[in-house]
């Protein structure tokens, strides 16, 4: 080992600086072969600016992604596999730690920048150690939502990472990278927390990116210096933000404390680009990933436009606000080769999506989901249970919603109450969590998770298993009928006929 380390050092010292960018695992925790079958794009976005702007090496590691992904089961989500992802947490063994430790070793990295979200905090936490464990002298940098919201609470839950990043993270990493060569002293860099002589010193907030048009496109990052490129499929490029920001209010999300309140848009013609850069790749539909697309009707006419201008054949598909529907701008998307779209119904109580302000009530959300699928357009509609002032009457109300809503998939979650939200602070104040509350083993899909007092936490959570298995069967259902409808057509184009039947033959057998 001293001997390996010393290697890494004079590699360094030679200038061969690397900058390694992973993504935890959290799916493959619950099952090998689950799979996170896309590119981050936070990832490839930090990426896209150190390929720009140093003469680094630059590798992305999705360490949660697996070639041959099954299907995911919110049943075992609830159960078994929630019993090994715990295990994983507090053992971490197997297939995937090693693969993450070879790949520290080989690529001999300087930095290493982790991205994480609440849910896979703890995976990144090892991460952090097994990089310590390699090459003492890495830099360990965790970004992401989780680091954004808790801040210095990343310090404080692991001594193996270095700096967290809050906030917009490209010029962030490109400054920490000149503190790495010498060139610039951590103190200077902001948006940081990181470890000084009188404790951890939290330094000035960094100014949202005004210009996103300077920004890289992740597809591009990902052909140079992606892990197992050659092995994703075409479809796990197909996601695109067209904007950063998100207007609306919703107190169980953070959004805003990443990317803020006011949205900003890339330019229509930079949107193109890299539109035109993913279909050379081969695929055949893209996704808009932005928190709420379009924001404004003005905007999503002008886009869509220009999709079809551009690119008549494109099929997408993105997530929109309850409030931005409407006939006619469903069927100008619709129009523009928009072929699902999916809506955050949330709670089937008025009460309930007030108290979170959601800015809709459920009739409002039932005629959307209506004009929706009504212009042919697939619906997913997302729910979640569990408020902290959920009644038994109220959850009901959802479990009702889900039933009737004409939805084509349904995305079911318990709440979360994630530190730096307004929901978080309310269940704080109502003894609902406490000061100690460690968000990093809870999520969506947690057997643990039980923030709302009103129910008794055995009926509350027998309900949610009994909805589980439910809201399961229901999408096999669905997932099967789209094989043979226009999705379904896509996924021909980008599977092929044998990928297709494969895939199907999961979903029949799950």
């Amino acid at each position: 080992m001293e001997k390996e380390f010393l290697s890494h050092q004079a590699a360094i010292s030679a200038g061969n600086n690397g900058l390694l960018l992973i993504e935890p695992p959290f799916y493959r925790l619950y099952k090998d072969t689950y799979s996170l079958t896309r590119l981050p794009l936070s990832l490839g976005y930090l990426a896209g600016a150190a390929l720009k702007n140093s003469n680094w090496r630059v590798l992305i590691f999705n360490s949660d992604f697996y070639p041959e992904e099954s299907p995911v089961d919110l049943r075992h989500l609830m159960g078994e596999g929630f019993s090994e992802w715990l295990r994983q947490i507090e053992q971490p063994s197997g297939p995937v730690w090693d693969n993450i430790a070879s790949t520290i070793k080989e690529f001999r990295p300087k930095i290493v920048g982790i991205t994480s979200k609440s849910a896979n905090f703890a995976s990144a936490c090892i991460v952090a150690e097994i990089v310590k464990s390699i090459y003492p002298d890495t830099m360990v940098v965790v970004g992401g939502p989780h680091a954004t919201m808790v801040r210095e609470g990343v310090l404080q839950k692991s001594q193996h990472i270095d700096v967290g990043v809050f906030g917009e993270g490209e010029q962030t990493l490109l400054e920490l990278m000149q503190v790495s060569d010498g060139e610039k002293t951590i103190d200077s860099v902001e948006g940081i927390v990181y470890r000084g002589a009188s404790g951890i010193i939290q330094t000035p907030p960094r100014q949202f990116i005004a210009e996103l048009d300077s920004l890289g496109f992740p597809v591009l990052a990902a052909k140079q210096c992606l892990k197992d490129y050659e092995l994703y499929p075409a479809r796990a490029f197909e996601n695109i933000f067209a904007s950063r920001g998100c207007p609306n209010r919703c107190t169980f999300c953070g959004s805003h404390k990443i990317w803020g309140r006011k949205p900003r848009f890339r330019s229509i013609d930079n949107v193109i680009q890299e539109i035109t850069e993913i279909i050379s790749i081969g695929c055949t539909s893209i996704n808009f990933d932005d928190d709420t697309f379009g924001c404004k009707k003005s905007l999503i006419r002008e886009l869509c436009s220009a999709l079809t201008a551009n690119f008549p054949k494109l099929k997408w598909s993105c997530e929109i606000h309850v409030n931005l529907v409407d006939p006619e701008i469903i069927a100008t998307m619709q129009k523009a080769g928009c072929y699902r779209i999916m809506l955050g119904v949330e709670s089937g109580n008025n009460e309930v999506l007030k108290s979170v302000k959601k800015g809709y009530t459920i009739e409002q959300a039932f005629e959307a989901a209506k004009i929706i699928t009504d212009s042919g357009i697939m619906l997913g509609a997302f729910f979640m249970v569990g408020f902290p002032n959920e009644t038994v009457e109220t959850l009901n109300d959802t479990i009702q919603a889900i039933t009737d809503v004409p939805s084509n998939l349904v995305i079911f979650s318990t709440f979360t109450p994630y530190p730096g939200t307004e929901l978080f602070q309310h269940c704080l104040e109502q003894g609902i969590v406490t000061e100690d509350f460690d968000v990093s083993r809870f999520n969506h899909q947690s057997p643990q998770n039980y923030f709302c007092p009103n129910i008794p936490k055995a009926v509350f959570r027998q309900t949610v298993h009994d909805l589980a298995i439910k809201i399961d069967k229901i999408n096999r259902r669905k997932k099967i009928r789209r094989a043979f409808s226009r999705e379904g057509l896509l996924n021909v184009q980008q599977l092929g006929v044998r990928g297709v039947l494969s895939k199907l033959c999961k979903i029949i057998m799950q």
